[in-house]
C-alpha cells in the first residue's frame, strides 16, 4: 500500500477513493477524542468535516504489517493547523485497523515561555 497517496485520499474527503484502502471490517479509533469508529462512520466522520484540507506527511515508519505516519494537517486556508499521529495496520493491502492522535497545533504555554527555555523547531 501507498502510505502516502493513503494520505492524499483521506485529504480529498472522497470516501470511494477513502473506502478502496480499507478492509470492510476494519476500525479507526479516534483516542484523544474517545471515539471508535467502522469504515462507513469514518468516512461520515472525515468527508463530511468542514471545509476543505489539505497536508504534508512529515514522517513515515514501518514494522511488519504497521505503518506510523506523522502527518500536518490543515484547511485551506491555513486557519488551523494540526499534526496526526497514526498507526496504521494492513493485512492483504487493506487496512484493518488505525489508532490515531490528534493535536491542535499552537504556541508553548505562557509557564515554558516565562522560564524562556526551548526553542522552535522551524
Amino acid at each position: 500500500m501507498d502510505i502516502y497517496k493513503f494520505w492524499k485520499a483521506l485529504l480529498g474527503q472522497n470516501p470511494e477513493n477513502i473506502r478502496a484502502y480499507f478492509d470492510k471490517d476494519a476500525y479507526i479509533n479516534w483516542h484523544c477524542t474517545n471515539e471508535h469508529f467502522n469504515v462507513e462512520e469514518f468516512l461520515l466522520a472525515n468527508c463530511e468535516y468542514p471545509g476543505t484540507w489539505d497536508g504534508e506527511v512529515e514522517r513515515v515508519e514501518k514494522t511488519n504489517d504497521l505503518f506510523i505516519t506523522v502527518t500536518h494537517v490543515y484547511p485551506r486556508d491555513k486557519t488551523l493547523s494540526f499534526h496526526v499521529t497514526s498507526f496504521i495496520q494492513v493485512i492483504n493491502d487493506k487496512i484493518v485497523a488505525v489508532d490515531e492522535y490528534w493535536a491542535d497545533d499552537g504556541i508553548a504555554p505562557n509557564w515554558r515561555l516565562d522560564k524562556q527555555i526551548g526553542t522552535p523547531i522551524r
